[in-house]
């Protein structure tokens, strides 16, 4: 009688890559072409002075993406199903409409980015682009899926590590990154609130919350799982999903932090101050790069644009087809989900137009995060009360810190953007 095959003994670095799933996927879209164009701005225009936001901006990123994660996990359903089945229609509709209005806005300003940025480039005009990578996009996601675009252009995202490696090639002054870092001295002025709710947006973004729970939902679809089986999650499931989460927000934060030093050290210390066009946020990446600077900076924005991009119409679809009570997933093929796609083609159609409106991509990528940055606190509040409803989650309410973390979360942004109002 053959002996019993042993058990295979994973390394802690195994098991640690094996349980990052939709986390890690949400970090490296939150670093969308809309997201660099928002940090390139604000190391441009205030040096270092901004780089104390990453370090705020981790822990709130990181409690508002478990809080929707958990919601995913323990009801078994995407947040606006949850939405749905707890609050009234308009209370469900409104939530959607601010989703809609922020995600077109965003689709728009980072199709035109990867445009104007592959323009820089070739010398093409960027009109010509936006259709194409449209279509390349759409195309994608009709006729392959989500997981296997982000499997072959997360790895162009690497390319953004080229900030950090920048960081070392320009001549930072350190002591006084540190500082700035460490010891926040906000400037009251309108153009500072611009942009501290740009970053703000930019990386706590409505997109972002729908997607992550929807797609908590699709890995526990993908093992097969019922409505009734996906309900509730083990501490174990939990505990893997906080690890995914973590990772994936620090990976957003780590570049997000690299970006303002990189163009702190390299624009602002030589008098540009204010981005107008894709090759002056280019620039920032030449004493990396010389002239390949062009080069990897639209590689950059291509690849985070194909990982952001079917995020943004995709959250769209997921919401809609929730709300709606309709069948729908990316993981489906349009046959069999023809709602949900068409609601995706859209979006995706919605933000095309917009780009041949005339509008400076530059100015639109930042614009977008602003956008985002106003819209996010009433999506936030949302997520707060459903989190902390037993009626919604049973026993599996969210933890204090995490909710103390999101009443944070929800009165900066909030505050944020009344006075960005009200200037």
């Amino acid at each position: 009688m053959p002996e019993p095959v042993p058990p295979i003994r994973q390394s802690h670095l195994e098991l640690f890559f094996a349980d990052l799933g939709p986390g890690l996927i949400t970090g490296c879209a939150d670093d969308d072409p809309s997201g660099i164009s928002t940090y390139s701005m604000s190391g441009a225009l205030f040096g270092y002075g901004l780089l104390w936001t990453a370090l705020i901006s981790f822990p709130l990123m990181v409690s508002v993406q478990m809080m929707c994660g958990r919601l995913g996990m323990v009801t078994g359903r995407g947040l606006a199903g949850v939405i749905r089945r707890r609050y009234s229609k308009w209370v469900l509709w409104g939530a959607c409409s601010l989703l809609i209005v922020a995600n077109v806005v965003n689709i728009a300003a980072d199709l035109g980015g990867m445009a104007d940025a592959t323009q820089m480039l070739t010398g093409v005009n960027s009109l010509v682009w936006t259709p194409i990578y449209t279509v390349l996009i759409i195309s994608f996601l009709f006729w392959s899926s989500y997981r296997q675009i982000a499997r072959i252009f997360k790895w162009i995202t690497l390319v953004l590590l080229a900030y950090v490696v920048t960081a070392f090639f320009a001549r930072v002054d350190w002591h006084q990154a540190l500082m700035a870092t460490l010891l926040p001295h906000p400037v009251w002025s309108r153009d500072y609130v611009e942009v501290l709710v740009g970053i703000l947006g930019t990386t706590i973004s409505p997109y972002l919350f729908f997607w992550q729970a929807s797609q908590e939902v699709e890995e526990e679809r993908a093992m097969g799982r019922t409505l009734a089986q996906r309900r509730g999650a083990t501490v174990l499931e939990l505990r893997a999903m906080k690890v995914d989460v973590i990772t994936g927000m620090f990976a957003s934060n780590f570049i997000m932090y690299f970006i303002i030093l990189t163009t702190a050290a390299t624009l602002h210390a030589h008098g540009i101050v204010k981005i107008d066009t894709a090759r002056q946020a280019a620039e920032a990446l030449r004493p990396l790069a010389g002239n390949a600077a062009y080069l990897l900076f639209t590689l950059g924005l291509i690849g985070t644009g194909m990982l952001g991009v079917p995020v943004l119409a995709g959250s769209c679809a997921y919401a809609i087809s929730e709300a709606a009570a309709w069948r729908g997933s990316l993981e489906k093929k349009p046959r069999g989900a023809r709602k949900f796609y068409g609601v995706l083609g859209l979006a995706m159609a919605l933000g095309l137009a917009i780009d041949f409106t005339g509008l400076d991509a530059i100015k639109m990528l930042f614009w977008s995060a602003v956008t985002n940055g106003v819209l996010a606190p009433p999506l936030i509040l949302l997520i707060l009360l459903l989190t902390s409803d037993s009626q919604v989650m049973g026993h599996q309410t969210s933890p204090t810190t995490e909710r103390a973390l999101g009443w944070v979360t929800f009165v900066l942004m909030a505050v944020a953007a009344a006075t960005l109002l009200i200037a």
